[in-house]
């Protein structure tokens, strides 16, 4: 679970930072990384068999999903495009009782405690659907740089990256990318303050790091609706928004969400965190 955010060059690094504030931002960082360490893990969780398990059958499920769609495209009897359908939810239960019972075991509050109730989770105000018609699709947040991307490897996280991060000051607003309902709004893991919301094509969206959570469980969404406020809750560096996609509600089962995005005609850019860092360390003084 150890996903972790390059730290961001901020406003909020000035001269006047006093050496208090710092010691607090070091014991934030203590505190999630030992949060991590105490987390149980089921033994097999942490095997490459069982990883490399629920990675085939990620990649078999969007396989699924792909035939389902070229015979829809192509006009294929309905009888065959049921059939593939079909395939594609087997896989997919499948997939979800392996990681929900793996999510019990180790305490993942998506699994253990959706509502956030037990965990006293920080909910604002609910926010109030758009005011105009919204789009059917949308981009997660504005104003944004690219940081961590799907499948990138470091040293601040176990395994790949599962998602892609936003790196925003804290307090942007975060939305519902499309309409569905929010199956989770749980706290006290390594993601820190989080959204999940399942769609209606059956994917889940999760808006991890948030600093407020402005929806309820069960709480039905539209696209560009406000769900949150970004922050640096949980295992981070900087403040920012980690956005996945996933087949399930659970850890594991995430898909690239940049392409997931981009199937929904929301185009996703801008310049990275590493292109800025490269700007502001070259011309700084100038």
């Amino acid at each position: 679970m150890g996903r972790e955010h390059l730290a961001r060059l901020s406003r909020a690094r000035t001269p006047g930072r006093t050496a208090a504030g710092a010691a607090l931002s070091v014991l934030s960082v203590l505190s999630a990384l030992l949060l991590l360490m105490l987390t149980a893990v089921p033994a097999d969780a942490g095997s490459d068999g069982f990883r490399g398990e629920t990675a085939r059958a990620v990649r078999a499920h969007e396989r699924a999903r792909a035939r389902v769609d070229r015979l829809r495209e192509e006009d294929a009897p309905v009888t065959e495009v049921r059939a593939a359908e079909r395939r594609r939810k087997a896989v997919r239960a499948g997939l979800w009782d392996r990681l929900w019972a793996t999510g019990r075991n180790s305490g993942d509050p998506v699994a253990v405690d959706p509502s956030g109730r037990d965990g006293h989770c920080p909910f604002g105000d609910r926010s109030r659907p758009v005011g105009q018609r919204s789009p059917a699709w949308t981009a997660p947040i504005h104003h944004y740089w690219l940081s961590a991307g799907y499948a990138a490897k470091g040293s601040r996280w176990a395994h790949r990256h599962t998602g892609q991060d936003f790196a925003v000051d804290t307090g942007s607003p975060v939305y519902a990318v499309g309409s569905g309902t929010v199956q989770a709004t749980t706290c006290g893991d390594g993601f820190g303050n989080q959204v999940v919301i399942r769609h209606r094509d059956g994917y889940f969206t999760q808006y991890a790091h948030l600093s407020r959570i402005d929806v309820r469980k069960g709480e039905r969404m539209t696209a560009g609706r406000r769900i949150g406020l970004s922050g640096a809750t949980g295992n981070v560096t900087g403040p920012h928004l980690h956005f996945e996609v996933r087949i399930t509600p659970y850890v594991g089962s995430a898909v690239p969400p940049l392409p997931w995005l981009h199937r929904k005609d929301v185009r996703v850019g801008g310049p990275s965190l590493d292109a800025v860092r490269r700007d502001y360390h070259c011309c700084r003084g100038r």
